[in-house]
């Protein structure tokens, strides 16, 4: 049975089953399939409910341990005797039934055999303990046979020191009692009623070793015990004097004292005059620092200890830094990735969740839970991001260009680049580092935006491309953006490969011959202004017509870099510089509206601080942008007479779809993330014209200015004719775990209806189509609308929205 949450041992489970916590750096149910094959039963079915996929990646067959394991997962919560009848298929023998959580040497086969010569349906296995009070009581007669069920009785009910381990030897038709997914347990429902139809049941008790790891206290007493030698398991290191277990790669400086009983795991590093005390454990790759000591204390895998740091009592979980002069007290524990600076006090019985960032000096009294966090999952929507010095640092920035730069080929390069900030410039260099330490070349454009670094993908033919950037509006938050050789966005299986080398540390290393030298290249922008010369075909006409344009964007460098070249193409350029003293996008918009009407400019264009998107005023000063912009650029490629296939995420106006079908041009749908949309459109190069109108802003506005100078028309006859269409975009927030439940109800709500599952759930009818789609990055769901007329698109947007909060309201109450 291996579904246990492990409430009470967080924040050693927040991120792993109960199952999976490593006992002497092997998940506690481990041992449980050790046992059983010593017995001989080889065939071990697996029933869970929490986190099933991190059990089964580990046991995988079982073929490791030379036993056959299948696995049973729980939908909805059954009980401890539901989950067991959840599995029945596998069971068409007599069975036990042992926790995937607690630690026992118990001797199976003698238990076996006593339920054999009792002729049992039911055997329990009962152990004395001194306090019951946490455990369930069973009362047996002299012969064994059970005659009376307590569950965590108080003192007064207290008649026996008899507990239910939660070991059972059953035969299989004791589960016909309840049907298949129902909830029952065995010691409030099953047997109770085995009890009361005088079924045959006994209680087996047993001397040997059990211990329940339900809380810190227990997890903690199980390992010193099996340091002490008090349960029968296979301890997996050399016992180089008594007491003293160390496995291979050990390192220990000079004047550390090692005082029995210790544990130290392979490859961890013991610097100078460090004290391990009796009771300690350290997992695999840790590091103590000089003057450090451990007492009583367990450290999972890949954590390091600064210098003097001191720890008592304490559990230090996988990848958490303990930096100088830190001192932990008894009964505490350290979630995993977390890191403590210098002088950090964690007081005793306090708790931190996994991946906190604790300052300098702080002295934690109480559980940390909620703060700074940086989450397994390293990428969001698009790219890599957090703020500067705290989430993303050089240490993860090098660790970071190690991953990517390991997953490509040596014989290559990859292009990096930064915008003008010095913060970026830190984060850019600390990649490149990362990068030649694994033999792959750099070629640094230096300072530009993300569009020219796929430009210069595509250019020198690289296998990739990094580009960082700071967040003009919160200008302590820093992206990290990763291209393929294509320059589009790396997809999601790419970006997994990429966290796990990052979160294991396996990174690929090159001797000190293989680190390349890095190519720089100054003023690489006149290779993008040189490529948009090219693809000018009208440049004449352009010059004849001489269009009167006013350009604005947050950045100047990329402001600067549209000026020149529309400038060189022969517009007539103005620059508006005011959008930085607006803190309120829309108080700027209406400011630009103006200026392009009253000086009847052909129309103005505001790019992106990172030279991708752009909106147009046009000269009526009708804003375009979002949806419009992309049926503008739509219809646009259709007029051209060029693209035979477009391509839209699913979230878009069908519109676009109406227009694609009077052309005859086929559509293809794509998913909604950045990536897929990117991706779908540059596996073919006759749709690159359509990434150019998406994904890079100043070409995007070369492309237009070249459309409206062959047709001599200007841009608002073109916006003209777009069609009216009736769209609403709009989020509700939720909690995390809220998503899948709500997704699951409107499924079930609209079985009847005509509903899509390509990405979320989107409902379509004769009145329009709405999609609820979860946000990958942030606790909320996306909706969008469309209905044939603004009224049905309302309508349709207040119901579903309606529905949602129905559903989170029902959870709250």
């Amino acid at each position: 049975m291996a579904g246990g949450k492990g409430t009470r041992l967080r924040p050693l489970t927040c991120d792993i089953p109960k199952p999976m916590v490593p006992i002497l750096n092997k998940p506690v149910m481990e041992y449980s399939i050790d046992l059983l094959r010593k017995h001989g039963i080889n065939d071990i079915a697996v029933t869970m409910a929490y986190m099933p996929s991190i059990i089964m990646d580990y046991f995988e067959t079982g073929d490791r341990w030379n036993v056959n394991l299948e696995y049973f997962i729980e939908d909805t919560p059954l009980g401890t005797g539901g989950s067991v009848k959840n599995a029945q298929e596998f069971l068409d023998d007599t069975f036990i039934v042992i926790s995937g959580d607690a630690l026992t040497d118990l001797d199976i086969s003698e238990a076996i055999e006593y339920h054999r010569q009792k002729k049992s349906k039911a055997t329990i296995v009962l152990r004395r303990e001194d306090v019951p009070l946490e455990y369930g009581v069973v009362i047996t007669d002299e012969s064994g046979k059970v005659i009376r069920f307590l569950e965590k009785p108080s003192w007064s009910e207290v008649f026996s020191d008899t507990v239910n381990t939660g070991i059972y030897i059953l035969e299989p038709e004791v589960l016909d009692y309840f049907d298949k997914d129902v909830n029952f347990d065995f010691s409030k429902d099953l047997f109770p009623k085995l009890l009361e139809d005088k079924i045959p049941m006994y209680g087996y008790i047993t001397q040997d070793y059990w211990n329940d790891i339900g809380d810190l206290n227990s997890y903690m007493e199980t390992h010193f015990n099996i340091l002490d030698k008090k349960v029968c398991v296979d301890i997996n290191a050399r016992e180089i004097e008594k007491g003293i277990w160390i496995e291979d790669g050990v390192e220990i400086g000079k004047n550390t004292k090692l005082d029995s009983p210790v544990y130290i795991a392979k490859n961890s590093s013991i610097k100078d005059n460090v004290h391990i005390n009796p009771y300690s454990i350290i997992g695999p790759n840790c590091d103590i620092g000089n003057h450090s000591s451990l007492k009583k204390s367990i450290l999972w895998k890949n954590s390091k200890l600064g210098s003097s740091t001191h720890c008592t009592g304490t559990v230090v979980c996988n990848d958490v830094e303990l930096k100088n002069r830190i001192n932990t007290f008894e009964k505490c524990a350290i979630g995993k990735g977390s890191l403590l600076s210098c002088g950090v006090k964690v007081n005793p019985n306090a708790k931190i969740w996994p991946d906190k960032i604790i300052k300098e000096d702080t002295i934690i009294s109480q559980n940390v839970v909620w703060g700074t966090k940086v989450g397994k999952n390293i990428f969001g929507y698009k790219d890599v991001y957090g703020h500067i010095n705290t989430q993303i640092n050089p240490e993860f920035a090098s660790r970071l260009g190690s991953a990517y730069a390991s997953i490509v080929n040596k014989d290559t390069s990859i292009i990096i680049s930064c915008d003008c900030f010095n913060a970026s410039q830190i984060i850019k260099n600390s990649l490149i580092s990362g990068i030649l330490s694994t033999g792959v070349g750099v070629i640094d454009i230096k300072n530009t935006n993300v569009a020219i670094n796929r430009f210069a993908i595509r250019h020198y033919k690289a296998k990739g491309g990094i580009h960082v950037s700071i967040n003009h509006l919160k200008n302590d938050e820093v992206h990290i953006e990763f291209m393929n050789e294509t320059g589009a966005n790396i997809d999601r299986t790419t970006e997994i490969k990429i966290e796990n080398l990052f979160n294991r540390d396996d990174f690929e290393r090159c001797n000190a011959k293989d680190v390349k030298d890095i190519i720089e290249v100054n003023n690489f922008s006149y290779f993008y202004i040189d490529e948009n010369m090219k693809n000018i075909n009208n440049l004449y006409d352009i010059k004849t017509i001489r269009p009167k344009i006013l350009i604005s964007s947050i950045c100047s460098d990329v402001m600067n870099l549209a000026y020149k070249i529309l400038k060189k193409i022969g517009c007539d350029v103005s620059c508006d510089y005011s959008i930085k003293g607006y803190d309120d996008i829309n108080l700027y918009l209406s400011n630009m509206v103006k200026n392009v009407v009253d000086n009847n400019l052909d129309f103005g264009v505001v790019l992106s601080q990172n030279g991708e998107s752009v909106l147009l005023i046009d000269g009526k000063g009708r804003i375009i942008n979002n949806e419009k912009y992309n049926i503008l650029t739509t219809l646009i490629l259709l007029k051209l007479k060029k693209a035979k296939k477009i391509v839209m995420p699913h979230t878009m106006p069908m519109i676009i779809q109406e227009l694609t079908q009077k052309y005859d041009v086929e559509i293809i749908k794509t998913k909604h993330s950045h990536s897929c949309f990117m991706n779908a459109i540059l596996r073919d190069e006759e749709m690159f014209d359509q990434y150019l109108f998406n994904f890079d802003a100043i070409s995007a506005v070369c492309k237009i200015i070249d459309f409206l100078a062959e047709n001599k028309i200007r841009l608002s006859d073109i916006v003209d004719e777009i069609p009216e269409f009736y769209f609403i975009k709009k989020q509700i927030e939720c909690e995390w775990d809220d998503k899948g439940r709500v997704i699951k109800n409107i499924i079930m709500q609209n079985n009847n209806n005509d509903i899509e599952l390509f990405e979320g759930v989107r409902i379509n009818s004769d009145k329009g189509w709405c999609l609820v789609l979860p946000d990958t990055e942030k606790a909320l769901f996306n909706l969008y609308t469309e209905g044939i007329c603004q009224e049905y698109a309302e309508e349709l947007s207040i119901d579903l929205s309606s529905k949602i909060e129905k559903l989170l309201e029902n959870k709250r109450l």
